[in-house]
């Protein structure tokens, strides 16, 4: 079934020249399909081959349309490049080339500078607010932004994760133009951006393919959100596939954060896209494809992807933290230490083990470079899929915290911030949509079921104060609060995450291209020493102690110079690290035997 791969862009409206746009729609179970013209005419559309739909009309950009499809149901073009308003309401034509591009040489940066910050749109602001923040991430040091989804999704306010027309930014945050003008403002300060981009589902409500396309999906294979997507057919691989060039291309991203693509079963997709995408970008361009993955597969950072989230860091190092061992912390909690060590010297911790409830996940990942792991204490689903939404500042040591804000931005793995963390924002980051009636009710109870086997939301009590996604001071309450970060408790935080990352630029991402795990071994309960080798021979060594208590351990050889200690007045080189302590320091190739 996987025929000859077609074009690039052959789904949505072209524009062949500023008065005529050729329109196209595949319909294999429409018995006829028209197109709807805002204002205008309805033209029939000619049946071609292999299902195709298609119709040249004299209209030009800023056009509103839709399909009729059999004379009875009107749909919004499922490749749409922008909306009207919403899901529901007709697409617009736009003219991808209309905008001029200020910073048009950029080529983006190396993978190994790369510091990420992920944010959510609408709660930053919406594009133009972005924009204005920009500088001071530049200046934090900060080399890429992350953009939650922006597909079309339900009302105004959503992770966007229900997305379901996947071509067409989120009205409510501005305009295609207005986006571009973000991207080629954050490229011109030297700033990456990354979309993050959800190819195993599409949303609840607004998903209308099920209607004229159901060999879209598979009825055999069932997800977390239905009926499979069909990856073995061409049309729906090159439909994905059209629409990560599109954001690559068409908007000049500078790498995708592809979710949960674990929830792919399909093997041959991801390399595919990986191969069209390599083919497509310019030369000389810096494109970065990144993973989520909870299965582990090494093997696909070895060829065809950049790099993974390392979850399996994350979870370590927030139960060590917290002391949380409920839900899938219970991986993690249990025999915490050695699985610290492992994810210090080998990346991530399941290679093939077996979890708690004993199946088996991973492959082995040692050999690859430490880059190629995306490490964070914090990002939307590590807060936002808590019942409140807590911040880890609320959650664990100061202390404790910045030993392990240590490991994230000092370590050669590739650090990711979660909007607000670098000056401690204490705000929550909840869980939000705005869908109504009966899906309103469904989600929001839900949501609340989703903690009932947790032993502090037994009480069906307690879960109905969890949050309801839907309430509009749901989402007003996960907005970081912006003029806090001058205030002195805030002020320290930033200033910890200024100083780390410009050591971070100063020492260690010079030396990061070649750097490879050198292994890590237990200090004691909760601390572990880890070293790696840079690309220029140097050491990096870290002595990690998260327990609460002080530790033995080795001092450093004479010739190895203290990066950063996290505890105030430790000067390291001594044969015991304080409780909740984190050193870094650098052996140089001269000393390396």
């Amino acid at each position: 079934m996987q025929n000859r791969p077609a074009r690039n862009g052959q789904h949505g409206p072209v524009l062949l020249d500023d008065s005529r746009t050729r329109f196209r729609l595949w319909a294999p179970d429409a018995q006829s399909v028209s197109l709807v013209v805002v204002g205008g005419d309805t033209l029939p559309m000619q049946e071609g081959a292999d299902d195709w739909y298609s119709v040249e009309a004299d209209v030009g950009a800023g056009t509103q349309y839709s399909f009729l499809i059999d004379n009875e149901l009107q749909v919004p073009d499922p490749a749409s490049r922008a909306q009207s308003a919403d899901i529901h309401d007709p697409s617009v034509v736009i003219d991808p080339a209309a905008y001029r591009w200020r910073n048009a040489d950029w080529q983006g940066r190396p993978w190994h500078e790369t510091v990420l910050y992920e944010l959510h749109v609408g709660s930053y602001g919406g594009y133009a607010q972005i924009e204005q923040r920009l500088q001071a991430l530049a200046d934090l040091g900060v080399t890429a932004i992350e953009l939650m989804p922006l597909a079309e999704f339900p009302g105004d306010r959503n992770w966007g994760y229900d997305g379901v027309l996947l071509y067409a930014p989120e009205a409510s945050y501005g305009t295609p133009d207005e986006l571009k003008h973000l991207i080629d403002t954050a490229h011109g300060l030297g700033l990456m951006v990354f979309i993050d981009v959800v190819y195993n589902h599409f949303g609840p409500d607004g998903n209308y393919l099920h209607r004229y396309a159901k060999h879209f999906f598979r009825h055999d294979q069932q997800t977390p959100w239905g009926d499979g997507i069909d990856f073995r057919r061409r049309e729906v691989r090159d439909f994905f596939i059209d629409n990560a060039l599109m954001w690559l291309m068409d908007y000049r991203f500078d790498g995708l954060r592809m979710d949960a693509v674990h929830a792919i079963p399909d093997r041959t997709f991801l390399p595919e896209l990986a191969e069209r995408v390599r083919a497509e970008v310019e030369p000389g361009r810096h494109v970065h494809l990144v993973l989520e993955n909870e299965h582990n597969l090494a093997s696909l950072l070895a060829d065809d992807f950049t790099a993974q989230w390392n979850d399996d860091g994350h979870n370590v190092l927030h139960t060590l933290l917290t002391d949380e061992s409920q839900g899938y912390y219970g991986d993690y909690h249990k025999d915490a230490t050695n699985k610290l060590v492992r994810f210090l010297g080998e990346g991530f911790i399941y290679q093939g083990h077996e979890n708690r409830r004993g199946e088996s996940r991973g492959e082995p990942s040692g050999h690859l470079p430490p880059t190629s792991f995306v490490l964070f204490l914090q990002n939307h689903d590590q807060t936002g899929n808590r019942a409140f939404g807590d911040r880890l500042i609320n959650l664990a040591p100061a202390d404790a915290l910045k030993a392990a804000t240590t490991v994230l931005l000092l370590s050669p793995m590739v650090p990711l911030l979660f909007m607000g963390e670098e000056w401690g924002a204490r705000e929550p980051f909840l869980f939000f949509t705005s869908h109504h009636g009966e899906l309103a009710d469904a989600v929001r109870e839900g949501r609340r079921g989703e903690f009932a086997e947790f032993a502090e939301f037994a009480d069906e009590h307690t879960r109905e104060r969890i949050p309801d996604p839907n309430a509009l001071e749901t989402y007003e309450a996960s907005k970081p609060d912006f003029s806090k970060r001058d205030e002195p408790e805030h002020a320290e935080w930033l200033r910890l995450y200024r100083q780390l990352l410009q050591l971070r630029h100063a020492e260690i991402v010079p030396r990061l291209e070649g750097s490879r795990f050198l292994g890590a071994e237990a200090l004691g309960e909760a601390a572990a020493l880890a070293r790696w080798q840079l690309g220029d021979g140097s050491e990096l060594r870290l002595e990690l102690n998260l327990s609460g208590k002080d530790l033995a351990v080795t001092p450093p050889a004479a010739n190895t110079r203290l990066l950063h200690s996290s505890r105030e007045g430790d000067s390291g080189g001594t044969d015991t690290i304080p409780a909740h302590t984190a050193r870094m320091y650098l052996l140089d190739s001269a000393g390396v035997s």
